[in-house]
């Protein structure tokens, strides 16, 4: 099955401040990282950016293009630069630098092997409760819960059936499971956390430091 994937860098950094996605992380920047681990399973790479960047080309990347003004918009413009006939298609954010070549091929593995999209997730260690105008309403069981990853890999006819209509989730496994899709669970990392803050990113520089 051929593989090609789309990294998601076309975020704003309203939060962190700047664009983070190129941000120094060791010897480069936080958005060659994913490139780079994405690469390792995928024979194409689309990588999306934000608009004014979009004319710029990236050696580790087949096609640049413009992301949307969500990020589900962002992952129908890298979905659009990708060929017709690749049969899985991995979407991965590129604010998770961490995500190890593993985590990468573990979903690509469970597509292959029949299911129709993969998830990397992880059991939430605190309570979680629901909370409705600042009262408590309930306590959800965590051993049903989990916290997901990105990479995602899906079978790439389903991805794009996903994706018609413009609909719009947090990701794009919310999509693939609203058309009653099978999307399965593998391991997370505890490395390949979000870069969201500057916090998260001196983290980040020192898990590459100590490894």
């Amino acid at each position: 099955m051929s593989v090609w994937a789309v990294v998601v860098a076309a975020g704003s950094g309203a939060r962190f401040g700047t664009v983070k996605q190129y941000e120094q992380l060791g010897d480069r920047r936080v958005l060659d990282w994913a490139l780079e681990s994405a690469r390792a399973v995928a024979e194409g790479v689309v990588l999306v950016v934000p608009p004014d960047r979009a004319g710029s080309p990236e050696a580790a990347a087949d096609a640049v293009v413009a992301g949307g003004a969500t990020r589900a918009a962002s992952v129908r413009a890298g979905l659009a630069a990708v060929p017709g006939d690749a049969e899985v298609v991995v979407v991965h954010d590129a604010a998770r630098p961490l995500a190890s070549v593993s985590l990468f091929e573990a979903v690509v593995q469970e597509v292959r092997g029949g299911a129709d999209g993969a998830v990397p997730g992880l059991q939430p260690v605190d309570t979680v409760k629901t909370v409705d105008d600042g009262t408590v309403t309930g306590t959800l069981d965590r051993t049903r819960l989990i916290a997901v990853q990105t990479p995602q890999a899906f079978a790439a006819a389903v991805l794009r059936r996903a994706h018609e209509g413009e609909a719009e989730a947090s990701d794009d496994a919310a999509l693939v499971e609203a058309l009653g899709a099978r999307v399965v669970v593998v391991p997370g990392e505890e490395a390949n956390a979000k870069v969201t803050t500057h916090h998260d990113l001196l983290v980040a520089r020192a898990l590459i430091d100590g490894a």
